[in-house]
């Protein structure tokens, strides 16, 4: 499944296309390291609660990354789609990196 078209527009559209991409990447490089809740992600990334709360929704509702646990002890996980789409994943910050 790796090089899925779909997939690629998708992971444009998160994270290079809108607004707050880049913050959105710099989540999902967090959780590929470990697991964390809402308040280690803004503690780590040093944005708002609010703000992190905003970009977990949108890639949630991506499927880009999944929930274990309720309320204040959700922690958020990469999703099984976007491990398999990784390596799309690192072509578009590549691309990223080199347009600044």
């Amino acid at each position: 499944m790796a090089n899925d078209p779909d997939a690629k527009r998708l992971l444009w559209f998160v994270f290079a296309g809108s607004r707050g991409g880049l913050n959105r990447l710099k989540i999902i490089s967090e959780l590929k390291q470990n697991p964390k809740n809402t308040n280690q992600l803004a503690n780590d990334i040093g944005l708002d609660y609010k703000a992190i709360q905003h970009h977990i929704k949108v890639l949630e509702k991506n499927n880009l990354i999944t929930r274990v646990g309720e309320k204040y002890g959700v922690m958020y996980f990469i999703s099984t789609y976007l491990e398999v789409n990784m390596e799309t994943l690192e072509e578009i910050e590549e691309k990223l990196d080199k347009s600044k």
